[in-house]
């Protein structure tokens, strides 16, 4: 991190943000779920999903595309099966409203499948499946979103998808469980805004620029003339894209991206999500007995050269979260800018903010 970079803890973090959204009509206890969630992106390592997400979200409902002090509007609720709509809503609480009421079909029936659509960005994606982890359910999400489309498909030259991500989340206690969220491209778009932001290139063979070519320029992804980020895993990840794009858009009861980007800067997610009790399966025992000794079967492989030691899905986030909530979350500075020149437009003092987010 160089000397004009910030290093802020999580703490009065937090109280900065919840501030800021506040002051755009949120409730407190809206505002304390935007805030909570944004900054736990970040601890888990994941600033693509952070608060550098404020001034776009700022702008989004500038533009009347993000709606505040929003609830869950209820489609479909057969007992284990749940139809929502978050009726453009901030994400972070439309989200922790709809999983915890999947939570409570799945713990009553045994399982429980949630489509929710028409939702505000709903940021990290392991964070829902954490919040199921936390009731001893297993967890799968699918999730498209609509906007800017921003990943091209394998063998294409233009953006066609959004980055879609995927991930599972599987408790198996006393030992930490396993969680997997990845994006559907090769990164997020977020990353590559966080390297733009940094003035970074990107590494080769993730994104081609407004001709179809290779480059390493992350100016693609945030500044036009827009290129694209290109799938992981070429054909397998543009097919597991295209999946989420079916399954979080139209099966869960909203839309898939099919026209020109009119410039908007709203975010709307669709999310698939299957919820599975193991205990209501029988499975409970055998799941956390077989994962313990598969874990510890994967971990014993020898670490590769430059690799300290292995690390499976969920432990990246582990290490980070511990390593900032004891140092700080490192925050780049025109990211940090970028944030308090999205508080004036609310009107508040920019400098106030800065100051709660330094506070001892």
């Amino acid at each position: 991190m160089n000397e004009a970079d910030h290093c802020l803890a999580a703490a009065p973090l937090t109280a900065a943000i919840e501030a800021l959204v506040a002051a755009g009509g949120s409730t407190p206890e809206e505002a304390g779920l935007v805030a909570r969630n944004l900054v736990g992106a970040n601890l888990a390592g994941h600033d693509s999903h952070g608060i550098g997400m404020i001034p776009r979200y700022v702008e989004s409902l500038l533009e009347g595309g993000l709606r505040i002090n929003r609830a869950p509007i209820v489609r479909l609720d057969s007992g284990s099966m749940l139809v929502l709509d978050g009726d453009w809503g901030y994400g972070q609480a439309i989200g922790q409203r709809a999983m915890q009421m999947a939570i409570e079909r799945a713990k009553q029936h045994g399982n429980c499948i949630l489509g929710l659509s028409n939702t505000h960005h709903i940021g990290r994606i392991g964070h829902w499946a954490e919040q199921a982890i936390a009731a001893g359910l297993v967890s799968i999400h699918f999730v498209n979103v609509l906007t800017r489309p921003i990943v091209a498909p394998w063998g294409g030259r233009d953006a066609r998808f959004g980055t879609n991500p995927f991930c599972v989340g599987i408790p198996f206690p006393p030992e930490a469980p396993v969680m997997l969220d990845m994006a559907t491209s090769g990164i997020a778009q977020g990353k590559a805004r966080v390297a733009f932001n940094k003035g970074e290139p990107l590494e080769a063979g993730l994104m081609i620029d407004s001709s179809g070519e290779p480059t390493t320029d992350p100016r693609y992804a945030v500044v036009p003339p827009y290129g694209a980020l290109l799938p992981v895993g070429e054909h397998k990840g543009s097919g597991i894209a295209l999946i989420c794009e079916l399954l979080g858009g139209a099966l869960a009861g909203g839309h898939t991206w099919h026209q020109p980007h009119q410039g908007q800067k709203q975010v709307l997610n669709g999310m698939l999500a299957i919820l599975v009790d193991p205990n209501a399966l029988g499975t409970a025992d055998n799941l956390r007995e077989q994962t313990m000794a598969f874990i510890d079967w994967v971990r014993q492989s020898p670490p590769a050269g430059g690799i300290d030691h292995l690390r499976l899905a969920g432990d990246a986030e582990r290490e980070h979260r511990a390593w900032r909530l004891a140092h700080g979350v490192p925050v780049d500075a025109n990211t940090w800018r970028d944030i308090l020149a999205a508080a004036g437009k609310l009107g508040l003092d920019p400098q106030s903010i800065d100051r709660i987010a330094r506070a001892a």
